[in-house]
């Protein structure tokens, strides 16, 4: 069974893990590990601590399809459309520019719905609080090294957090890329 490692739980990671689990056929071991204390990198949803009812997204708070991701990613906006975590946005943002063609999008349980939602699909075990500082390759497996705990191997891996990030990893990954 293949043992696959996600490193990022925001969009690209949680929409990865999916898509591996959806077009994967063979039995596959999923993790996702994110140095955050919880998913959606920079699409995360923050609840007051004085009254969970009050919620506001951090980063995007809305989504913006253009005409030519219309066509190119449909079948992602129907299944969130269908799911209800994405609905129209009806009303107008201030500052908001608007192009001919484009449809706004809001997600009524806050931006890292979406996340969770594909995360959710996934499958994936998902672990939080896991810095990866180190990437060997060691017997044909990358051996990953976090800040906390034994380092543990992987067959593949997937890097989706920033740049920067990823630039500040140690070990042979930096001879790899």
């Amino acid at each position: 069974m293949a043992r696959v490692l996600i490193v990022g739980a925001g969009l690209t990671g949680s929409l990865c893990a999916a898509l591996l689990r959806k077009e994967t056929s063979g039995p596959l071991q999923l993790a996702v590990w994110d140095k955050a204390g919880d998913s959606g990198g920079r699409m995360i949803t923050v609840s007051s601590p004085h009254n969970p009812q009050c919620a506001a997204d951090l980063g995007a708070q809305y989504i913006t399809c253009t005409p030519h991701y219309a066509k190119k990613h449909q079948s992602f906006y129907e299944e969130l459309l269908a799911h209800g975590i994405l609905k129209p946005l009806t009303s107008p943002i201030e500052g908001m520019v608007m192009k001919e063609g484009d449809c706004n999008f809001m997600a009524p349980q806050g931006i890292s719905s979406i996340i969770k939602h594909y995360l959710k699909e996934s499958g994936a075990e998902v672990f939080f609080r896991h810095c990866v500082t180190q990437i060997n390759l060691r017997n044909d497996k990358w051996e990953v090294s976090k800040e906390t705990g034994s380092p543990e191997q992987f067959d593949l891996i997937v890097l989706t957090m920033p740049v920067p990030q990823i630039l500040q990893l140690q070990g042979d990954i930096m001879n790899s890329a």
